[in-house]
């Protein structure tokens, strides 16, 4: 059993590795600025086993204890669309979190670190965000930590708060016809279970550095 942080693990991806890691029986923390769903109902039991802990990851006097005893953190924090007035960029939210975040968990003695990126830009996003994305990779790679990157096509599953039903549907059916999925290549649909399985996975056992979207796939 393994002690994770799962940062940004009240976000969509997030959600679905917490309860991964704790279906794999994993000890699981949780810091974002919205702490505990306040979606999260009465059947959603597994929430009732998350630390969860609500802070800015960018005062992290915040919320640098969370890390202490920890054996991997997940970086699953991002966006897809900016609100440059109060600050949210994708630099900001999509590059320097993810730095910040490494950084501190090198200070802290953390094992290993895995960053949620993306194989493509966003299909209505600027430029930037996958340049912030890129960014990050690279910031991180020599740290004093097995760092890990995962990066994904289209993440679908149930309440993406991204993408509009019938496309959700449509990334569902389409994962589900493999030669028609690989054709795609970066563009594959992936569900967001699969995600949180190999972001669970390479937080504990992080035998590759890069992982591509036919490496997540498959």
């Amino acid at each position: 059993m393994a002690r994770l942080l799962v940062v940004g693990g009240s976000g969509f991806i997030g959600r679905a590795i917490c309860r991964q890691a704790l279906a794999a029986d994993h000890e699981v923390r949780s810091v974002s600025r919205g702490g505990r769903p306040d979606d999260l109902g009465v059947t959603d039991q597994w929430a009732d086993e998350i630390e969860w802990t609500s802070a800015d990851l960018f005062a992290p006097h915040a919320w640098r204890d969370r890390l202490r005893g920890v054996d991997a953190v997940v970086h699953s924090v991002g966006i897809a669309h900016e609100q440059p007035r109060e600050g949210v960029t994708f630099e900001r939210l999509n590059g320097d979190s993810a730095v910040l975040t490494a950084l501190e968990a090198e200070r802290a003695g953390v094992d290993s670190f895995v960053f949620l990126s993306s194989a493509a830009n966003y299909p209505t996003a600027r430029r930037a965000y996958l340049r912030a994305k890129r960014r990050a990779e690279r910031a991180i790679e020599d740290l004093n930590l097995e760092t890990v990157v995962l990066r994904p096509g289209p993440v679908y599953g149930p309440d993406q708060p991204h993408f509009p039903r019938p496309l959700n549907v449509a990334c569902r059916l389409v994962a589900g016809i493999d030669p028609l999925a690989d054709r795609l290549g970066e563009a594959r649909p992936i569900s967001v279970d699969r995600v949180a399985e190999v972001a669970v996975d390479s937080a504990v056992d992080p035998d590759q550095r890069l992982l591509t979207v036919a490496d997540i796939a498959t």
